[in-house]
């Protein structure tokens, strides 16, 4: 039997975190833990009782569909009011659910239509969020890209850290050159797990029509969500120079790059060494 003061933190649990009675969920507060002795002796600080939104919670239970493929790249998710029903909470809390998930860009909301899972297939709108190099003159211009080559190689050291790998595992390397009205700006290294881009191939890059990461998505079932970059300065050295058309030992902006899928899972390791003579890296903050 649940007692009248354990009612009450109920109730106000309910009220502070939209969540309703039925709701299949297991809060565990109703019996304080008695206080531990401090091993050491020394007194420690009791660490209050944290809780998540129960939005966030609804938010993170869609991802988990998502990476589960239910609902694929450009398809229409379930209206509000059903996922309200199917997840047992109301409809403001779904609401902010898929705020959420559309500032996180994994969603788009089209008004009247419905939401969406966001694709990288969608150029217009799409082609601009991962590509930070920008014409000195202000024109929005989108590269294009000359394939060097794919081969197969394995994760060094620091590329085995950065996709959670281990040193020597198989991967995919891809060396393009991205130009501006043909002049090359960009040398694109880029590195793949073997084991999610079975199959890739230098014909099956240069076939392609679209962006890179609409590649990945749509013949490898691969979908780039975020991405985490760090900036430093290098020189060129002799076989970047010839490729970028500039003198060896110019200076450069290297641009390395991990890019990660649902889950938060790595899935690419790229570095772009820029000739900023022309071009510029822009980032909007805020």
């Amino acid at each position: 039997m649940v007692r009248a003061g354990e009612r009450s933190v109920n109730q106000l649990l309910y009220l502070l975190y939209d969540i309703r009675e039925a709701v299949p969920f297991t809060l565990a507060i109703l019996h304080p833990m008695p206080p531990r002795t401090p091993r050491s002796g020394a007194a420690r600080a009791t660490q209050p009782p944290s809780f998540r939104p129960l939005y966030l919670q609804i938010r993170d239970l869609l991802v988990e569909r998502l990476d589960a493929g239910e609902w694929r790249p450009g398809e229409a998710i379930p209206s509000e009011l059903e996922l309200a029903s199917r997840y047992n909470v109301s409809h403001g809390t779904v609401r902010k659910a898929l705020g959420a998930l559309a500032a996180d860009n994994l969603l788009v909301r089209r008004q009247g239509k419905g939401t969406f899972v966001a694709t990288h297939t969608e150029e217009r709108s799409s082609m601009f969020r991962f590509l930070r190099i920008r014409r000195n003159d202000g024109r929005d211009e989108y590269p294009a890209s000359r394939l060097i080559d794919v081969r197969r190689g394995k994760a060094t050291a620091d590329v085995a850290r950065a996709l959670e790998m281990k040193p020597g595992d198989p991967v995919f390397v891809v060396r393009r050159v991205l130009e501006y009205e043909g002049e090359p700006a960009v040398l694109d290294e880029i590195v793949l797990p073997a084991a999610l881009f079975k199959g890739l191939s230098r014909a099956k890059v240069q076939a392609y029509r679209g962006s890179m990461y609409s590649l990945f998505e749509t013949q490898f079932g691969v979908r780039i969500v975020k991405a985490t970059e760090k900036l430093r300065a290098v020189v060129a050295d002799a076989p970047t120079a010839s490729l970028l058309r500039v003198e060896p030992g110019q200076p450069l902006l290297a641009v390395e790059r991990v890019t990660r899928t649902y889950g938060d899972r790595p899935v690419e390791w790229r570095r772009g060494l820029c000739c900023t003579r022309r071009h510029h890296y822009v980032n909007d903050l805020g």
